[in-house]
């Protein structure tokens, strides 16, 4: 079990990059980042607001690494988020058209990779409950 703890906190550190990063950029550069001409403010408003939630889901993802097994809770809330993001971004496609490559690569990411690390997180904290209980027999 602690080999794949291991890992799984090895594999989460590195998706928290995504958001972490992604959002840091778009609220230090807004929509400028899309190198549109002369962006309306409300929408580089929103649009910098929505990159600080997606910095802070990034952080708040990070901070169940170091006790994984027992962030089950948590790691699906922010997982949800993460999935429902995903479902609006598809309805975006579906609406409007593909976006660029980034985003559909997001896609993947939303609707894909984060459940399953969510599925693996359950999986590691199911397998560290059997190792607890299983202690607790010994002593």
């Amino acid at each position: 079990m602690r080999r794949e703890r291991l890992l799984l906190q090895g594999v989460v550190t590195l998706a928290c990059l995504v958001p972490i990063l992604a959002g840091l950029d778009g609220v230090l550069r807004g929509v400028g980042m899309f190198r549109l001409a002369t962006p309306p403010p409300s929408l580089d408003s929103h649009f910098r607001y929505l990159s600080g939630i997606f910095l802070m889901l990034g952080l708040a993802f990070a901070s169940t690494i170091s006790a994984i097994e027992r962030q089950g809770p948590r790691f699906r809330l922010l997982g949800a988020m993460v999935v429902t993001g995903g479902l609006a971004r598809g309805l975006s496609w579906i609406m409007i058209g593909p976006p660029g490559l980034p985003h559909q690569l997001g896609l993947v990411m939303e609707l894909a990779v984060v459940p399953l690390l969510m599925l693996w997180q359950r999986r590691v904290a199911r397998l560290a409950a059997l190792d607890d209980a299983r202690e607790n027999r010994a002593a």
